[in-house]
């Protein structure tokens, strides 16, 4: 038996639509999966967040948009309801002020862990791309733990590099400040 390779995959990406129940259970489960995974924190999604994460997406439209990868089932391939989630990508449109344009950022970026290693990131993050350029965005942009190697070959075979805009003054590092009542 020939073992299966990305391109054999019948997986179809397409936008999430945050009124869909089907669609918002599916986001809602992979973002607590990728909580729960160590690149994500480790932790599960608190109640609250499972609980309020769909309606807060959809009230930022449309800033926020998000893709899913779905592996089609048997006999259902490009059937809005069939298969199974198994990638999901979260973004974010900012504004870029150097170039008086949008940009969106890749905020979360999930494959099921038995799913990794076919390249349904890079299918996800193609649609991305096609998405931003629709908005007339100037780039991409995502933040990724230095230690998380997949991910960075990933991002690199779909043409990110880590931002710098004088390599006399380095490469830009992503900070965080948490805000706690």
């Amino acid at each position: 038996m020939t073992p299966l390779t990305e391109s054999m995959l019948p997986i179809s990406v397409r936008t999430v639509d945050y009124a869909n129940p089907r669609e918002a259970a599916a986001l809602v489960d992979l973002m607590d999966g990728y909580a729960r995974d160590v690149a994500g924190g480790g932790k599960p999604l608190e109640a609250e967040v499972k609980q309020g994460l769909v309606q807060a997406l959809r009230q930022r439209q449309p800033q926020a948009f998000s893709v899913m990868a779905w592996m089609e089932e048997e006999g259902q391939h490009s059937s809005l309801n069939a298969g199974v989630a198994v990638g999901l990508v979260n973004c974010f449109e900012g504004f870029s002020t150097f170039a008086c344009k949008p940009l969106v950022n890749v905020h979360d970026v999930v494959v099921v862990p038995a799913w990794r290693g076919y390249r349904i990131a890079q299918r996800m993050l193609q649609k991305v791309e096609t998405l931003a350029r629709e908005r007339g965005a100037c780039k991409l942009t995502l933040e990724v733990l230095s230690g998380n190697r997949a991910a960075i070959q990933a991002y690199e075979r779909e043409g990110f590099a880590v931002y710098a805009l004088d390599p006399q003054m380095g490469s830009a590092q992503f900070f965080q400040k948490l805000l706690r009542d």
